[in-house]
Parts: structure tokens; sequence; C-alpha cells
């Protein structure tokens, strides 16, 4: 492309470097394309024809975020290519739990200076993550902002739009006292509770790079570790179970998100020996000092999703889960709520 603009270079914004960061990153945009997508990359706007064919009443669910203080490690560590996979996990793990099939993304990448390459990396890992969730990268934005981000940082956002049948929306009005519930577990911190991680550890220090056996690898690795996705698996369970909801669990905690999915008669009663607690939260929780109650209202403390079936239906869904590359267990029961807190944890 011949655009170019010596005097917006010289204050800081290398329109070039935009055009090469495209270039680089087309190969991992075209992995993630399917029949719905109209539009390649470069236009206005992204074009997608949903799938409504055979559905009584489409409805269309959308969910935005971003990736928050965990991104600090990402800088920390140089590596750029899996907080991507962060970003299209908290959209699209909030979209499904409505029952919906995540459809397209887009992303917005703000950064004091465009490293093509390092840009690249970044799409890269969200890429990925629409590929493990089955939904295309249509669009997307990076805005180089020299003095408003330091050179060497940058800030990660996305949008996820996804597509229900009204009449398979999940409905936690119909569950009942004697449903379980079941637990999807995390990969560790996930995206939530980051600015407590970075209170508790020195990060800029010795902490980043201390080897842990009970982990495997080194602390830093492990808290950059991707958020599980769990689109695929949940819709797999949702086609030959009754799922009357689905709770993600992300900041808040057990505390917050459980309830979410519940009406307000039921409560999940937890008993803390089933919660296998991923040992990351336990080197945080020993390290900090930090009170049980704040950390399962803080963390995920090892269950990634939480989702409600009929007791029934228990082994059933934990073998479709299973088959579908999904490890689960039985984290719970609903009962009645009797004036207390959503979540009874004993």
């Amino acid at each position: 492309m011949s655009s170019q603009s010596e005097s917006y270079k010289q204050a800081g914004v290398d329109i070039t470097a935009g055009y090469k960061a495209v270039d680089l990153m087309k190969p991992h945009i075209a992995r993630t394309m399917n029949a719905g997508v109209l539009s390649g990359i470069g236009g206005f706007g992204g074009l997608f024809a949903p799938p409504i064919a055979g559905m009584q009443e489409p409805v269309l669910v959308s969910g935005t975020d971003g990736v928050g203080t965990k991104l600090k490690l990402a800088f920390l560590l140089d590596k750029h290519d899996t907080v991507g996979i962060d970003c299209v996990a908290m959209s699209v793990n909030d979209v499904v739990c409505s029952g919906a099939q995540p459809l397209f993304f887009l992303d917005y990448i703000a950064c004091g200076k465009n490293i093509p390459e390092r840009i690249a990396d970044i799409v890269k890992g969200i890429a990925e993550g629409c590929v493990q969730s089955g939904c295309a990268l249509i669009g997307g934005e990076t805005a180089e902002m020299p003095g408003f981000y330091p050179v060497d940082e940058y800030d990660l956002a996305g949008f996820c739009v996804g597509l229900v049948d009204r009449p398979r929306i999940l409905d936690q009005e119909t569950m009942q006292a004697g449903d379980v519930l079941l637990a999807m577990p995390s990969t560790g911190v996930h995206s939530n509770g980051f600015s407590l991680v970075r209170k508790v550890f020195d990060l800029e220090g010795k902490d980043l790079h201390l080897y842990c056996d009970e982990l495997g690898m080194e602390l830093g690795e492990a808290l950059l570790t991707p958020t599980a996705i769990y689109v695929k698996p949940l819709l797999a369970l949702m086609e030959q179970v009754q799922v009357r909801s689905a709770a993600h669990i992300t900041g808040g905690g057990f505390y917050e998100n459980i309830p979410r999915a519940l009406p307000k008669h039921l409560a999940a009663k937890i008993e803390k020996a089933a919660v296998r607690i991923h040992p990351l939260f336990e080197r945080i929780q020993r390290s900090g000092n930090i009170p049980e109650r704040d950390m399962f209202n803080t963390y995920n403390m090892g269950v990634g999703m939480a989702v409600t079936v009929p007791g029934a239906q228990a082994d059933l869904a934990l073998s479709i889960l299973k088959a579908a590359g999904q490890d689960a267990y039985l984290l719970g029961e609903i009962v009645p709520r009797d004036g207390g807190e959503g979540v009874v944890l004993c």
C-alpha cells in the first residue's frame, strides 16, 4: 500500500507499521473463517450471515470484555501469543451461558507503539481462541497511541456475538431442588484477580521466575496460562441433556457468579472437599495470607464453569463432557434457599 505520512510518523504514529501488522496477521485470521463470513479484513465493517435456517425465533447474544492486568505478565515475560485466547475466552464463555453458539468476534488493540510482529502475536492468540470456540474473527482495530500508552505496553479488549433459538435459551427458572452442579476445571487464575496476584507476589523481581514444584513450572508461566474455553463441550452437552443453567466463574468467584445462574428461591450447596482446588490458588492464599472467604469471592479456585443439570442426568452429562474432551466432576447440589446466600460452602 502506498499510503504514508511522514508528518504523522514524526508524531509517533507509523501507518506503514499498521499495514505490515495486517499482512502478518492474515494467516491467523484465515484459520477462523467459516461459512457465515461474507467479507474479508480491510473493509469498514465485518459482514456475517447468521445461520438461522430451522430456527423458530433467532436471538442474538452479545458479550464484551478485556484481559485486565494479566497483560502485565505478558509484558514482563515478553510473551504475547496467549493473551488473545484470554480475550476471546472471557466473552465466548459468557455468551455460551445463555445457550448460544458464538458466531463472530472483533478485537481492539491499543498500544504505545505498533510493533507489527507483536501485534501479529496478539492476533495469533485471538485467532486460536476463535478456533477453540468455533467463531470467526471478522474485524478489529489496532490503535497506535503514543504518549497515552508506554511504548512497550498495550491494552486488549474484544466483542463477541452469538446466536440461539429462543426456545433453547437456558432458563434457570426450570431448576429444582435435587438438581446437581457439575464443575469444569479451570487452567488456573484465568483473567481475574490479577491486581491481588500482583500485590501478593513480587512479579517484577524474583517471584516471576520462581519454580514451583506443585505447578511443574515457573510462577510467571503458570499465571500466564490462558483461560480455558468451554464452548464446544458445553454446546455438545446442551444437545443431549436438559442443562438448567451455566455459570462462568470470573471475578467475584463462587459467591458472585454461581447465584447469577440460580433462581432466587434456590441455593447451591457445595462441600469444600469436593472442590478440586488448583494448586496455584493454594500458593496465592498461603503467600498472601488471604482468608478463605476472600479466595472463593475473588478467584475461580479451579472451577472455570459450573453447570446445573437434573440429578438423574448427572452421569450422562459427565460422560458426554468426557467424550467431548472436557474433564468434569460433581461439585454440589441445588437446595432450597432459606433466606441465606445463593452459595453455601460447607
